[in-house]
């Protein structure tokens, strides 16, 4: 049905187009034939153009909820990411406390380790001192009584023993 009355307005337009020789004022006729052809071109284009803005509006929205969505994602990653840093600068102030901590411990069973080597050490060292003197004094014994022993019993006093004893000594 619409075919049969856009053909109709077609030819119609091509009817009052037609240049008459008539002097008169052609006004009705122009303006008949600007209503047919901006009807037509309405019928024509209409349809297409409204569909294609409304398509262009449909993806305009979907675009700005595509962007709304990520823009929501990002702020809940933000949120996230935040949450995680103070997470992570409670955890190094507990690991910066705790390392001081047993930083303390250590060097205290450090220093505490060292006196008891420093101990140990001294009380090693006085006894091998002790060991040293009796031995000594066991060396300077023995070879006193070699040389008493070598010399004659004819000589052997009081006196001859104790200068013996003194020259070791000495």
């Amino acid at each position: 049905m619409s075919r049969i009355l856009v053909l109709m307005l077609m030819i119609s337009t091509f009817a009052f187009a037609s240049d008459a020789e008539h002097a008169g004022s052609d006004i009705v006729q122009r303006t008949v034939n600007f209503a047919l052809f901006a009807g037509l071109i309405w019928y024509l284009v209409a349809e297409p153009v409204k569909n294609y803005f409304t398509s262009r509006s449909q993806a305009i929205a979907d675009e700005l909820k595509k962007v709304q969505e990520k823009l929501n994602e990002s702020i809940a990653l933000k949120k996230e990411a935040l949450a995680k840093i103070t997470e992570a600068q409670k955890f190094a102030e507990e690991l910066a406390v705790t390392s001081k901590r047993e930083s303390k411990i250590i060097s205290d069973n450090m220093l505490l380790q060292s006196e008891a080597d420093l101990e140990t050490l001294s009380k090693q060292y006085l006894s091998n001192v002790d060991f040293e003197q009796r031995k000594m004094v066991r060396k300077v014994v023995e070879d006193v009584l070699n040389e008493v022993l070598s010399q004659s019993s004819d000589s052997f006093d009081k006196e001859a023993m104790a200068n013996v004893i003194l020259k070791k000594v000495a």
